[in-house]
């Protein structure tokens, strides 16, 4: 009976492992060898447009926008300039200033954005977190955002951001990138 039991115990101890393993979250290396490769600098650099919504944390879609994108490059320097329009008529300006630091990382700074941002890129795929001040309803809220860019072909890339506060899902953003 014991020695059953202990099969039994190292059994599900492995399959924990496995499934542990299996969970684990991604991270941009894990896309190192997928093509084609995306560079930020490359890709907004001149005009874009994106589709995009917010999904609350039962996945509703509870807002959808447009935003015309500009990117300019001097260097490693960039400036980002994104024109929000949203479905219920709300406007929104956000100019990032983006820095290539080497070895596929990415910083940047934007006005409604606390601190610095971080990012890091690996074959088409790119990993950007960051703190937004995001307004709602007269008051403002600092959340976090774990935005995943994948670069499908030299035009289109898709994105995927998951916003929390305190460690809690708020919901999702997603959006569809095309470089005019």
């Amino acid at each position: 009976m014991n020695a059953t039991l202990t099969r039994r115990t190292a059994l599900l101890g492995a399959s924990a492992l496995v499934l542990t393993g299996c969970a684990s979250a991604p991270v941009p290396g894990d896309y190192a060898k997928e093509t084609p490769t995306l560079d930020l600098r490359t890709y907004f650099n001149g005009p874009l447009l994106a589709h995009g919504l917010f999904t609350d944390r039962g996945g509703r879609v509870v807002r959808r926008f447009i935003v015309k994108l500009k990117g300019t490059w001097t260097g490693d320097v960039g400036v980002l300039e994104e024109d929000f329009e949203y479905s219920d008529g709300a406007k929104e300006r956000r100019v990032w200033t983006l820095r290539y630091l080497g070895d596929g990382r990415y910083s940047g700074t934007a006005g409604d954005v606390l601190g610095e941002a971080q990012g890091q890129a690996a074959g088409n795929a790119f990993r950007w977190a960051y703190t937004l001040k995001l307004p709602v309803d007269g008051s403002v809220y600092e959340v976090n955002f774990d935005d995943w860019m994948y670069l499908v072909d030299e035009r289109i890339m898709l994105n995927k951001a998951k916003m929390s506060k305190f460690g809690f899902g708020l919901g999702e953003v997603t959006l569809s990138f095309q470089k005019l």
